[in-house]
Formats: structure tokens, sequence, C-alpha cells
């Protein structure tokens, strides 16, 4: 088994940044109580108010596939886009 971590990057439109916020913070605790999820954090640019990236570690595919069919993702997933300028996500590798 191998462990996934991901970064994913979101950049709100810049009427909907609270929106945005708002949303991905709901998704923090109940990501955090799955079962196999090792990391999950949510950051906001300093520079760059309308940005924001995630950063979540997985035990391994099961555990993210679980993740993904969970209510708190379907809700996440249903209401993302028209707040979203731009997202997209990087496979890391921790060293």
């Amino acid at each position: 088994m191998s462990t996934i971590t991901k970064q994913v990057v979101f950049i709100a439109k810049d009427e909907t940044i609270e929106e945005l916020k708002a949303l991905l913070k709901m998704m923090v605790t109940p990501s955090k109580a799955e079962d196999g999820c090792l990391f999950y954090e949510i950051s906001q640019l300093k520079e760059k108010r309308n940005e924001f990236l995630v950063v979540e570690s997985w035990r391994d595919e099961k555990a993210l596939d679980g993740h993904k069919a969970s209510a708190h993702y379907a809700e996440y997933k249903s209401k993302f886009e028209p707040y979203c300028a731009s997202k997209y996500s990087n496979e890391l590798e921790v060293l």
C-alpha cells in the first residue's frame, strides 16, 4: 500500500472568496475524522486572499475512495464550481 498525498489549489472568483472559504473550511473536521486520513489542512494565502491550498494525505487508495464517497465530499462537489475561477491539483511525494 502506498500513501497518497495531494495539494489542491483553488482560486476563488473575487466576488466569492468568503463563500469558497466557508465551503472548504466545512471539509476539515469531517475529513480528519475519516478512516485513513493522515493529514488534511486548508490554508489561505496571505498575499493572494483568493487562493486556497488544500494538502491532504491518505493511507491508501481505499481511504481516498472512502473520502470521495462521503456526504461532506458530495456537498462540496455539488457547490464549489460557481465560486472557483480555477482549480488544479498536484500529487506529492513526501520525502
